[in-house]
């Protein structure tokens, strides 16, 4: 374990809240944090590129208690989650998890959370960064419906790479061999009670483990840590080395509210067939019959590598007009390219385009590529463990 860090270098008021593991971070070493629904979040435990092979080789434990949950329960329910979401959840069983959009009434996506449904009438929205709660509670009140919403005791933490199976077998015994990719179980750990799933924001095998009981965060902590000594066990950030690599998109950065699911290439979480209604049906049908005018492709870009990731939406630019932005760009150490995430003019979309961005380093050359970069069908994340 490294040394303690002063926790009250970090200070924003009350207003932004501690997870429960936060001072178990700061005594592993986290050295930075940014806020995320309204909690900080650590960003900062030492170089990212030592991070990310932390991550690919062996394991990582992170702090993603900033992924509050949504708790939807009542005898509606089921029906008004549908509501919320164009993805099909008719088939969606009591203890499966469905990564889903929420949409608004324009189409444009909300949050893409990963839904759990942990009982006929009980479920989970487990929350990029925005303030779906407000929506939901919203909706609920003149929705008709009979449901009950608000925000549990529940905070999550990542427990990802190759090794993270080893770990969680240490923990549990064999009984978590038999949780499948995308589904979720009840589980306690010394007493510690927790919903655990095969989920994870890194596209490697992994676990994500909701503690249910905030009082015993830096117990759980520890009792990780401690199991995955043997196995490579790291403290650390959620890679964005290795999501971009594996196509995942970040709210705010790679999608807003402005921006419709088939730009994202996200056609299979839209079902504008189905009985069911949801908002944002109508306009989505519109934009199929219209089309699209825009499109997230990936890039590679020449020169150097890039020294941490964007903070601007660089443009990008062919013949001396802007025909796009890029949302999230990276240097990748394993494919050795610098890599990104662009929303792009549909007319300059397809593989194999070149054009030019504007950067805080000069002008730089891009040519469009397929995307994911890296494990494309999602091997890694979803062999058995």
């Amino acid at each position: 374990m490294t040394s303690s860090t002063n926790s009250k270098a970090f200070g924003f008021g009350t207003q932004v809240r501690k997870s429960p593991y936060f001072d178990a971070t700061v005594r592993w070493g986290a050295a930075g944090f940014s806020v995320y629904n309204h909690m900080y979040i650590p960003r900062d435990f030492g170089n990212p590129e030592e991070n990310f092979w932390n991550l690919i080789n062996h394991a990582t434990l992170s702090d993603v208690a900033v992924e509050r949950q949504v708790e939807i329960t009542g005898p509606d329910a089921a029906a008004f989650v549908q509501m919320l979401t164009p993805r099909n959840l008719s088939t969606c069983a009591v203890g499966q998890c469905k990564y889903v959009l929420i949409t608004n009434a324009e189409g444009g996506v909300l949050n893409d959370p990963i839904l759990l449904r942990l009982a006929e009438n009980h479920f989970w929205l487990s929350l990029a960064d925005s303030d779906i709660l407000l929506w939901a509670q919203g909706l609920a009140v003149h929705s008709g419906m009979d449901v009950s919403i608000c925000e549990p005791d529940v905070s999550p933490l990542q427990l990802q790479g190759p090794r993270s199976g080893d770990i969680m077998q240490s923990l549990f015994g064999d009984r978590i061999n038999d949780l499948r990719y995308y589904w979720l179980e009840e589980f306690e750990l010394d007493g510690i009670p927790l919903i655990i799933s095969r989920t994870g924001w890194s596209s490697e095998l992994g676990y994500e483990l909701y503690l249910r009981d905030g009082s015993r965060g830096d117990e759980l902590w520890e009792r990780i840590m401690a199991a995955g000594q043997s196995f490579g066990l790291q403290p650390g950030h959620t890679s964005a080395i290795r999501r971009i690599e594996g196509g995942m998109l970040s709210y705010h950065a790679d999608m807003d509210c402005y921006t419709n699911p088939f730009e994202l290439g996200m056609d299979r979480l839209v079902d504008l067939e189905m009985d069911a209604d949801f908002i944002g049906k109508a306009a989505l049908k519109k934009v199929v019959e219209q089309g699209i005018t825009r499109k997230q492709v990936g890039i590679v870009i020449d020169g150097e590598p890039l020294t941490g990731a964007n903070n601007e939406f660089w443009p990008v630019m062919v013949g001396g007009e802007q025909v796009g932005k890029v949302t999230s760009a990276i240097y990748s150490p394993r494919l050795k390219q610098n890599i990104a995430l662009v929303m792009m003019a549909i007319e300059h979309s397809a593989i194999g385009t070149e054009a030019e961005i504007d950067t805080p380093f000069g002008r730089r050359s891009v040519k469009v590529v397929e995307k994911p970069f890296y494990d494309p069908k999602k091997n890694l994340a979803s062999k058995a463990a």
